[in-house]
């Protein structure tokens, strides 16, 4: 059986207080995390979330994982193998952004069967949703 997680993030300002938040689903089971940090960005939660996530995870599985940047799904399925041939560099010889993340992102997915899924965002997938509101609770709670 697949594991199906659903990741947002979101951030007021850009940096800014953020949050993050994730929905997990196995069989009958439902589990929903997330977060915040006081002075990050929209791509940093992006990324939090996925890891958060993953990192819930108590064995080894098979994860369907659907996130509504295309920063987080370009980045781990198209970029990251190029990234990590030129030193952690971009095609444009630039130190990669978030670094620290991709790597740690890039780790789990070692330890995991992930398959990367794209979801448009605030197009009423309910999961997708879900994730949104719990990152958006979490910002709210870390700019109070």
């Amino acid at each position: 059986m697949t594991v199906a997680i659903y990741t947002d993030g979101a951030c007021r300002g850009n940096p800014g207080p953020g949050g993050w938040g994730a929905v997990l689903l196995y069989g009958a089971h439902r589990r929903e995390i997330s977060g915040a940090s006081a002075d990050t960005t929209n791509n940093r939660m992006e990324l939090t979330a996925a890891i958060r996530a993953l990192e819930a995870l108590t064995r080894r599985s098979a994860v369907a994982l659907y996130t509504d940047s295309t920063y987080v799904k370009d980045g781990i399925t198209r970029w990251l193998p190029g990234w990590k041939a030129k030193g952690w560099r971009t095609a444009s010889k630039s130190p990669v952004k978030n670094r620290d993340l991709w790597e740690a992102l890039d780790a789990l997915t070692q330890r995991h069967d992930v398959t990367w899924h794209w979801v448009k965002g605030h197009a009423g997938d309910p999961e997708n949703e879900r994730a949104d509101t719990l990152a958006r609770e979490a910002l709210k709670a870390a700019a109070a």
